[in-house]
């Protein structure tokens, strides 16, 4: 009995691992527009998960990135925000913020559990980064929601040329 009970509060550890080609997905945008991953290859993508639009730490996580949004552009960065939130609440978090980058409805939380980020009501706050070659570079779990444009930035540095 209480081998079962942890195995559900405590799964299995996610299989997707630094190195590994990021798994691709389809997913609507705030307009109804289906962004895929794999459209990106050539480009560095951010893929960030997070609880809830309009709570205070998924403010601060997106206006980070919304102020420093023309510095991730000029590295060739291509950022999505992923939640369950559905597209009208992600237009409306959009425009009350004035964010430039899109922002993607997981509606039947497939892509999150994909990306190991699903929880049981919300997405777990998890970043994934990306590489021009598609595979997965840094995997940030410790998401500073103040900095994290700042912390996206450092890492997407420190790549090999």
């Amino acid at each position: 009995m209480i081998l079962i009970f942890t195995t559900i509060l405590f799964p299995k550890d996610c299989d997707i691992e630094i190195g590994n080609i990021a798994p691709n997905f389809s997913l609507k945008n705030q307009n109804g527009i289906v962004e895929t991953l794999s459209k990106y290859k050539g480009k560095k993508v951010v893929i960030y998960f997070y609880p809830k639009n309009g709570t205070p730490g998924c403010t601060k996580e997106a206006c980070s990135i919304r102020d420093n949004f023309d510095i991730l552009t000029d590295k060739n960065i291509k950022v999505f925000g992923i939640s369950y939130d559905n597209q009208k609440k992600h237009q409306e978090f959009i425009k009350k913020y004035n964010l430039q980058f899109d922002l993607l409805s997981d509606l039947d939380k497939s892509v999150s559990k994909l990306y190991c980020a699903d929880g049981w009501f919300l997405p777990k706050r998890k970043t994934y980064l990306i590489d021009e070659f598609g595979k997965i570079f840094k995997i940030i779990d410790d998401v500073d929601v103040q900095n994290h444009a700042y912390q996206i930035l450092k890492e997407f540095s420190q790549i090999k040329k």
